[in-house]
């Protein structure tokens, strides 16, 4: 397979380099700023589970001069997935399907509406990596799976290729065809814990140490199982005491993407993950008092 991996960063940058590492030919489509950084500093990956340096990188600015792509793997933040839509339409013309690793849900309706249902494939991922101040992706934590699967029938022959190639490589991988209901738990897992450790501004071991804030977490996960059941999908009657328990497994100073961007002084995904809850839950008439507070506390620092 031809794989093309949109955003070179600390999500795509790793799994691209994983699978590249395993033979797949991969190509990364980046913005002119991060091709100058890897020309310059190269491609590396400092991992607890192995480093990697990537020789030799094939790297794009434009969609264009791509002449083959089977599977699109899109790394982006939330707020940025405006911006490729016009490079995504190329390789989409080209027969590429799409597998979006984005946080929140409404992504796929976008994407949908754009290129059809068939080209979208069901994709998530859990990861904690960073870049440092050269570029490299550092990844500090076990976790490096991809979940997917596909969302329709047509779909099966690709993923199962994909499955083929990643099971291949440095990585963690579940091939699911109930990937709807794992794309949402992890929705309503990060929502919760990244508006939690966004707002309060501290680590999980500071909040599961406190328990009227471990209760607010609680509740949050509450809200967003009711949320999902108001989709169709059940995250099962224990979904907010797993989450609450997930809490004691985590070490002590981890915490969300989100709250590392607000430390960084980054753009937050809010409008992906709370925003998003908060209009899917007025679609479907539902409230959510907690969420919606986080996301007023949040708000504010969205675009620092």
């Amino acid at each position: 397979m031809n794989i093309t991996v949109i955003g070179a960063g600390a999500v795509g940058g790793y799994f691209g380099a994983r699978l590249q590492e395993a033979g797949a030919k991969v190509t990364f489509l980046v913005r002119e700023k991060r091709k100058k950084q890897i020309e310059e500093n190269g491609f590396k990956v400092m991992s607890v589970k192995g480093d990697t340096i990537l020789h030799h990188v094939s790297l794009e600015s434009d969609a264009s001069n791509i002449s083959s792509s089977d599977l699109v793997i899109v790394a982006v933040k939330g707020y940025h997935l405006d911006g490729v839509l016009l490079q995504l339409e190329q390789l989409v013309s080209k027969g590429a399907k799409i597998l979006p690793l984005l946080n929140g849900m409404e992504h796929y309706e976008i994407l949908q509406q754009k290129f059809g249902r068939s080209a979208v494939v069901g994709g998530l991922c859990f990861i904690i990596t960073t870049l440092d101040e050269n570029g490299y992706i550092i990844h500090t934590s076990n976790q490096h799976d991809i979940v997917f699967g596909p969302l329709e029938k047509e779909q099966k022959e690709v993923c199962d290729k994909a499955n083929t190639l990643m099971e291949k490589a440095n990585m963690n991988v579940t091939y699911t065809e109930d990937i709807l209901k794992q794309i949402w738990n992890k929705y309503a897992f990060i929502t919760a814990y990244s508006g939690v450790t966004t707002a309060t501004r501290l680590e999980i071991g500071a909040i599961r140490e406190v328990p009227e804030t471990l209760a607010l977490y609680r509740e949050t996960a509450e809200e967003m199982q009711k949320l999902a059941a108001a989709y169709g999908i059940d995250l099962g009657s224990k979904f907010s005491e797993d989450t609450v328990e997930k809490a004691f497994h985590l070490p002590e100073n981890a915490t969300s993407s989100m709250h590392q961007d607000f430390r960084k002084g980054l753009p937050l995904e809010v409008e992906s993950l709370q925003g998003g809850a908060l209009r899917l839950a007025k679609e479907k008439g539902v409230d959510l008092p907690v969420v919606r507070t986080l996301y007023r506390l949040i708000k504010p620092y969205e675009k620092q």
